[in-house]
């Protein structure tokens, strides 16, 4: 098994590291550097014809590739401890959570950063003017999830889950593109302090 991985602030891979982190898994692993473009490389392009990591290489060839999919697999083979839940009701919950920061904050956060960050310069394509446009939306994202949050310690339930992994990386990656916290968003300020404080979120 070989983990293709990319450095921070990439936060898919950061993902999965997370939740492999949490369960205590080794993950054989090989860095891809995104700056060189070596996803786009003829043979990591054969493995992964969208050219994104990251991906996960089975001893036997099977190349699986989507963080999701990736922390899907680890859980079926180390399901302790259960980060997607383990009774109808918390699976339900934990990928309602999931997708929602896939739908409705990492959309924009993208369009942001693809469209207006000078990393991203070179890409064909750009518009700054619909980047921009799209900053409000983050803002407005960040603050469903404050009032989402509540009084809760997690996103989903009460235990940490994926939903928190895939938040975390959410928000972090948003502030690396310069996309800061609202300051009236204090639960999604002191849910992100006290996530962030778990020795996984270093990986």
């Amino acid at each position: 098994m070989l983990f293709y991985d990319s450095p921070n602030p990439a936060p898919n891979p950061r993902r999965v590291r997370i939740f492999a982190a949490e369960k205590g898994i080794e993950l054989p692993s090989t860095e891809v550097s995104i700056p060189k473009r070596e996803q786009k490389a003829e043979d990591f392009v054969a493995k992964n014809p969208r050219g994104q990591t990251p991906i996960l290489e089975l001893d036997d060839g099977t190349v699986i590739a989507e963080s999701v999919a990736i922390m899907r697999y680890l859980e079926a083979e180390h399901p302790e401890p259960p980060l997607f839940g383990t009774t109808s009701r918390e699976i339900a919950e934990i990928e309602m959570w999931c997708r929602r920061v896939e739908m409705i904050l990492m959309p924009p956060v993208g369009a942001v950063w693809v469209h207006t960050h000078p990393f991203t310069a070179a890409l064909p394509g750009r518009n700054a003017e619909w980047g921009e446009a799209n900053r409000p939306r983050v803002a407005e994202a960040m603050r469903f999830f404050d009032e989402s949050l509540g009084a809760r310690d997690h996103l989903a339930g009460d235990d940490f889950s994926a939903a928190d992994i895939l938040l975390l990386t959410t928000v972090d990656f948003a502030k690396f593109v310069g996309l800061e916290m609202p300051g009236e968003c204090a639960a999604l300020a002191a849910w992100h302090e006290r996530v962030s404080a778990r020795l996984s979120a270093a990986a």
